[in-house]
């Protein structure tokens, strides 16, 4: 039985954990390692500027006397010294039109796909026993699918970060600017302030950043938006805010608490006749950060929270499950948001993030 993750990381992938540790080297550990170092020389592809220095690893793993690594354009990235350079070549073009090992002596053309798509050829010169050889191949089309994964999830993160800020309303704008318009002549120091309030929210919702904000950070933006639905709403919105010193430093994906303070007060302030209360607080918990926003409108059915999740609400509710799945990308599946909600008992999200995570800066 595999072992369970730690509790708050994310499930790494094994991909390394196959028989390669043991074949390619007397020191599994350094075999692994390296294993790791060949993968993430490889993420840009097999053209790509790694492609030197993952062909210098895989050489010193196999012993061998020259490894090329090559794309389907042809041209090969070499580690050594080919004995027959117009061999390799050769030998090279043949597996790239029929997707087939070749081989000559001590020469050897294997083929390499990611995700079962023919992505270019290893070659190896050199008294390389054929296991190892197919190890190494494995080895590499397996750091070759970890890249793609991982580049297909940076994209989908990113999709999902301009989803959510195109969910900004429309509608939302409209009344902000026409609240701001009519305090020009009554009040022109407040419609003043909420001209600059407007500039903070739509500078952080819709401007290009970098991967993280900070708790600060994201609450700067908050406190802009909330001026604003302030002077939409009125006395209809009533607001609460208590966040913990602490915790201000701790590190967010940009747009992870502005949408769920934004939902609180689309769905359970705006909708109704009679206005609400929204409270947000936010504390240390441990090693973990732990902020909550709650509102008491008019919920609803637990099922459907849980379709919200997963992807499944309604038209416009994507924003709660962009910003739960992208804090299970970053941080890991025992991290995310939780939504504790019933039919007329209104709706509270629970947001749990690590306070320290190696790797996340904030910009």
């Amino acid at each position: 039985m595999a072992a369970a993750p730690e509790p708050g990381r994310p499930r790494r992938s094994g991909w390394w954990r196959r028989g390669a540790r043991a074949r390619l080297g007397p020191d599994a550990m350094a075999a692994v390692a390296e294993g790791r170092r060949v993968a993430a020389s490889v993420r840009a592809g097999l053209d790509g500027p790694g492609a030197l220095a993952a062909a210098r690893r895989l050489r010193r793993l196999l012993g061998a006397d020259a490894v090329g690594l090559s794309g389907l354009s042809g041209v090969p990235t070499w580690s050594g010294h080919p004995s027959d350079q117009a061999a390799a070549a050769e030998h090279l073009q043949r597996v790239l039109r029929t997707d087939a090992r070749a081989a000559r002596g001590r020469l050897v053309v294997l083929p390499l796909h990611a995700r079962d798509e023919f992505v270019g050829a290893l070659v190896i010169d050199g008294e390389v026993a054929n296991a190892a050889s197919l190890e190494a191949a494995a080895l590499l089309g397996e750091a070759l699918d970890r890249a793609r994964l991982e580049a297909s999830a940076d994209v989908a993160e990113q999709a999902e970060l301009r989803a959510l800020r195109a969910e900004i309303s429309p509608h939302f704008v409209y009344n902000s600017l026409t609240a701001i318009a009519s305090f020009v002549e009554s009040d022109p120091e407040r419609a003043r302030d909420l001209l600059l309030d407007f500039a903070a929210y739509t500078r952080h919702s819709l401007a290009r950043h970098g991967d993280y904000t900070t708790v600060a950070g994201e609450f700067q933006a908050i406190e802009a938006y909330l001026a604003l639905a302030r002077a939409v709403l009125g006395e209809r919105l009533r607001v609460q805010v208590r966040i913990a010193p602490e915790i201000l430093p701790v590190a967010l994906p940009y747009l992870a608490l502005q949408p769920l303070v934004e939902n609180a007060v689309r769905h359970g302030v705006e909708l109704t006749g009679a206005g609400g209360f929204v409270q947000v607080s936010g504390q240390a918990e441990g090693t973990e950060c732990v902020i909550t926003v709650e509102d008491d409108g008019p919920g609803m059915a637990p099922g459907y929270a849980a379709d919200v999740l997963a992807g499944r609400g309604r038209p416009g509710s994507l924003g709660l499950m962009n910003v739960d799945r992208r804090l299970r990308t970053v941080f890991g599946p025992g991290y995310g948001l939780v939504i504790e909600t019933a039919d007329g008992a209104g709706t509270k999200v629970v947001l749990r993030v690590p306070r320290f995570q190696p790797g996340v800066v904030a910009q």
